[in-house]
C-alpha cells in the first residue's frame, strides 16, 4: 500500500494526467488517507503461510474460491477500463498465478495496453529466485506478457539482471528507477507521540510495518529496557493494525507503569514519526528502510528470516554500506538490542546516504507519461 499509493499520489498529481485505479488485497485499507482522485477496489485478503503459500484471511472460505474471485475481479475490471497501463507489483504471475489469465487476454484482446512490472529491489536470496523462475517460467513471463520492467531501488544496492541470472533480453529492458518513498500524506505533520511525555529526551520508536510478526522484535526491545526511570530515551512502540489482539495486550503489560515508553497502535503516516525519531528500531522490509533512507535516521535493522531471506539481504547491505546497524537473527535479541541502543544514539551520523536514489516515485511517473496515455491500473 505505501509504495503504490506514492506512485499513484505522484501520477494524480498532475491534475487530469491520469486516472489510477488501485486493486489491493490489504484487509487494513479503509485506514488509509487516499488521494482524493484515486479510485480503489479491494480484493478478498489473503494471509501468507509459507513460501509461495497462502490461506483466506477470512475463517472458513476455501483459498481456492477467493482466489478464483480475485482472479475473476480482476479480469473484470481490466475489461471494463481497457487501462493504457497495466502496472503490476512484485509479482509477476500475481499471488499463486492469479494474474495469468489476466496477462493473456491483454496481449490477446488488448494489444494497446502496455504492461509493466514493478519490483522492489530484493525479493528472496538469489538461488531462491532463480529456482522458483524457472519453475514457474518467469523469465518466459516476462518476455511475452510484460513490455517494461521497473526496479524499486538502486542498482548500487543490488543488481537485479545479475543476481536472478536474467537473460540478455529482459536485462535490456530493466530501468532503475529508485526507491520509492511515499509523500507524507495526509493531515498529520506532528509525530504519532505525546510530545510532552518524552519532555525533550531522545526517542526511539520501534516498528513492524503492519505488525503481523512484529511481536517478537518489541517483546524484546521491552524486556531488554533500562529500569523504570534511569533509561536517558523515551520510547514509542508502534504495534501495527494487524498485530493480534492477544500479543498487543501482552506488550501493554510490559509497558504498564513506564512512563518512559508509549505503545501506538497504527498510523498511517509514519513519515513525521521517523523524522523525529532520534533512532529507529524496526525489521528490514521495503517500505520502512526506504523512508529511513530519505529522512537519514539512525536504525537498528532486525530482519525477519523466513520465510523469505529479502530482509536479512537488505539488512546485511545497509548495514556494509555503514547505513545501519542490524542484529543477525541467531543473536540474543533482547541483550543485543539492550547493547546497541545507547551505541547507536550516541555513535557520529553516517556518511554514504548518497549512494542510494530516492527518486522512485517521480521516475515511475516520468516513465509511465513517456507515451500519451491515460489511464492506469495497478495490480
Amino acid at each position: 500500500m505505501r509504495r503504490n499509493l506514492a506512485i499513484a499520489h505522484r501520477l494524480l498529481a498532475a491534475e487530469g494526467a491520469f486516472s489510477v485505479l488501485l486493486l489491493t488485497g490489504s484487509p487494513v485499507a479503509e485506514i488509509w488517507d487516499m488521494p482524493a482522485a484515486l479510485e480503489v477496489q479491494s480484493l478478498p485478503p489473503v494471509v501468507k503461510t509459507g513460501a509461495e503459500r497462502y490461506e483466506s484471511r477470512e475463517p472458513g472460505k476455501l483459498f481456492g474460491m477467493v482466489k478464483g474471485y480475485r482472479e475473476a475481479l480482476i479480469l473484470k475490471l481490466v475489461l471494463r477500463d481497457q487501462p493504457d497501463i497495466f502496472l503490476v507489483d512484485h509479482a509477476p504471475a500475481g499471488m499463486n498465478g492469479e494474474l495469468l489469465s489476466t496477462l493473456a487476454l491483454i496481449r490477446q484482446e488488448l494489444p494497446q495496453t502496455r504492461v509493466v512490472l514493478g519490483l522492489r529491489d530484493i525479493l528472496d536470496s538469489p538461488a531462491t529466485v532463480r529456482a522458483l523462475w524457472a519453475e514457474q517460467s518467469i523469465q518466459a513471463l516476462l518476455e511475452e506478457a510484460y513490455d517494461d520492467i521497473l526496479v524499486y531501488g538502486s542498482r548500487s544496492l543490488f543488481d537485479v539482471a545479475e543476481g536472478y541470472g536474467l537473460s540478455p533480453a529482459i536485462a535490456a529492458r530493466l530501468r532503475y528507477c529508485g526507491h520509492v518513498v511515499a509523500p507524507a500524506l495526509g493531515r498529520a505533520a506532528e509525530p504519532c507521540w505525546d510530545v510532552s511525555r518524552a519532555a525533550g529526551r531522545p526517542v526511539v520508536l520501534v516498528t513492524a510495518g503492519g505488525g503481523g510478526d512484529g511481536f517478537a522484535l518489541m517483546q524484546a526491545y521491552l524486556c531488554g529496557l533500562p529500569p523504570p526511570g534511569e533509561a536517558a530515551f523515551h520510547s514509542v512502540v508502534v504495534t501495527g493494525p494487524l498485530m493480534p489482539s492477544a500479543e498487543r495486550d501482552r506488550l501493554a503489560q510490559l509497558a504498564q507503569a513506564r512512563a518512559d515508553v508509549e505503545l501506538v497502535t497504527y498510523t498511517t503516516n509514519l513519515l513525521p514519526s521517523l523524522k523525529a525519531a532520534a533512532l529507529v528500531v524496526s525489521m528490514a522490509g521495503y517500505n520502512t528502510t526506504a523512508e529511513l533512507i530519505a529522512l537519514r535516521r539512525a536504525a537498528i535493522l532486525v530482519p525477519r528470516a523466513a520465510p523469505r531471506a529479502e530482509q536479512l539481504l537488505r539488512a546485511r547491505q545497509m548495514a556494509a554500506l555503514g547505513l545501519a546497524r542490524m542484529v543477525e537473527p541467531d543473536e540474543n535479541l533482547t541483550t543485543r538490542l539492550a547493547a546497541l541502543i545507547p551505541e547507536v544514539l550516541h555513535a557520529p551520523p553516517a556518511a554514504n546516504w548518497a549512494r542510494l536514489d530516492l527518486g522512485g516515485a517521480e521516475r515511475v511517473a516520468e516513465i509511465l507519461a513517456a507515451p500519451t496515455l491515460h489511464g492506469v491500473s495497478v495490480a
